[in-house]
């Protein structure tokens, strides 16, 4: 009997990657501290590398964090990462060095969720097949607070605009969840919680159909503004039939021939120290190996 496929579960729409978040952190020593130390990511060594700027890679997305008054994303950033005990270890070892900061850190059932200096919430999880694919390391999801009742025009909003497939999911709460990239989303859950103002903080994505959103977004007055020759940028949601603000959180929005689109990241093995060395063990994967994917598909069966 010939084996049947769900062929559209490979779809990816139009945007097929969500390459970076960001922030503003008025301190570059203290985001070292946390994102580099007790995180264990990497700052990317090629660029950015004064004090004004760091990149820190998260597999093959990274946050990004300049020098300014602080922006705090409204909700949290999810990060697929191996190694739960270790982890917490090093958010452990950074406690005192934060002491007076907003840091924090707890555990919870599947993850652990982490509060930078100034209030930016990352959650980490585990590598999971059943739920993040092959991701090792990466961002699996971005999730914004977003008004009650928000959830149905904001997907609305990314399947006839951007060209990307989004639904509303109601389980824990109602959400709208966008399909941006290869197990990855942006999720937008609704909640009856006074918002804080937008602080002009912003995400990226690359999308195939790059004029194709832009004439759309233009048409409606919607592009706010327009970098180069591949990106624009784009921020507020607004219900297509009324007009109605939605939700605001800025797009950077690049071509797939934008000079940077995929290039390599590089992602180092906090595990490896100075006492502990181990020649070939200094970088760490973004995706699961092929031995270490089927015996966790096995076990989730």
């Amino acid at each position: 009997m010939q084996q049947t496929y769900d062929r559209a579960a490979e779809d990816l729409g139009n945007s097929v990657h969500l390459e970076h978040v960001n922030v503003q952190i008025p301190d570059q020593r203290i985001a070292g501290l946390f994102y580099v130390v007790g995180l264990g990511l990497t700052r990317d060594p090629y660029l950015n590398v004064a004090d004004n700027n760091m990149w820190v890679n998260v597999g093959r997305s990274q946050f990004h964090l300049p020098t300014g008054k602080a922006q705090v994303l409204r909700g949290h950033t999810g990060i697929v990462m191996e190694g739960r005990e270790a982890l917490l270890s090093r958010l452990a070892s950074v406690r005192k060095k934060l002491d007076g900061t907003r840091f924090d850190f707890s555990e919870r059932n599947d993850h652990v969720e982490a509060i930078c200096p100034w209030g930016n919430r990352i959650r980490c999880y585990e590598p999971d097949p059943s739920r993040f694919g092959r991701l090792a390391l990466g961002f699996p999801y971005v999730e914004f607070d977003v008004p009650t009742g928000a959830a149905k025009g904001i997907a609305r909003f990314y399947r006839e605009l951007i060209g990307t497939p989004a639904e509303v999911a109601n389980g824990d709460g109602t959400a709208a969840r966008v399909k941006v990239g290869k197990e990855q989303h942006l999720l937008f859950r609704e909640t009856d919680r006074a918002l804080p103002d937008f602080d002009e903080h912003h995400i990226q994505i690359y999308v195939a159909d790059f004029s194709g959103p832009h004439r759309r977004l233009k048409e409606r007055g919607l592009v706010n503004r327009e970098d180069n020759q591949y990106q624009y940028r784009f921020r507020d949601l607004v219900d297509l039939d009324t007009g109605k603000h939605l939700f605001t959180i800025e797009h950077e929005v690049r071509s797939l021939t934008h000079p940077m689109f995929l290039r390599p990241l590089v992602n180092r093995n906090p595990g490896q120290t100075a006492r502990n060395y181990a020649m070939g063990h200094d970088d760490m994967a973004w995706a699961m190996d092929p031995v270490h994917f089927d015996d966790q598909q096995q076990r989730a069966m």
